[in-house]
């Protein structure tokens, strides 16, 4: 017998919904979620989460936040997108990332972007098939503790 899929829901997520990031798939974030950090997350402006629901388990997440300029129009900020390998090529990505870029749209944002290991196979055919251009760019990060 041929088991049948959960029908895979895709939430934005607020305040009222942060309960349901209470049972999540192996894999879709990066850590363990710290209930204050989401707490922080969810209450800052411009910033979104957008989760793929299956009954109770969250089984992808996608985050972006609107990065305004006074200078340009706003750009959407994709800053994280996982999806639990048991989900994966499925459709479950590209529904969030429909999700949240509608809401970039919404809010005037001309432009998206993202950054992305360059060993990351997976994501760089699924960002360059929904129409993305790779560029090139130099990245520096660092400690604040460290910084002078």
């Amino acid at each position: 017998m041929q088991q049948r899929k959960v029908e895979t829901l895709i939430v934005r997520v607020g305040m009222p919904q942060a309960g349901l990031l209470s049972c999540v798939a192996d894999d879709v974030f990066d850590a363990p979620i710290d209930p204050a950090q989401l707490v922080a997350y969810l209450a800052a402006p411009g910033h979104l989460m957008v989760i793929a629901l299956a009954a109770d388990l969250v089984v992808g997440q996608v985050r972006g936040m609107i990065h305004w300029h006074p200078d340009q129009p706003a750009e959407l900020y994709i800053d994280n997108l996982g999806v639990a390998p048991s989900r994966r090529r499925e459709g479950v990505a590209t529904r969030l990332l429909d999700e949240l870029t509608a809401w970039g749209r919404s809010l005037g944002c001309g432009s998206v972007w993202l950054g992305t290991e360059v060993a990351n196979a997976a994501a760089r055919t699924l960002y360059s098939g929904r129409g993305l251009e790779t560029q090139t760019f130099v990245l520096f990060s660092g400690s604040l503790e460290d910084l002078p």
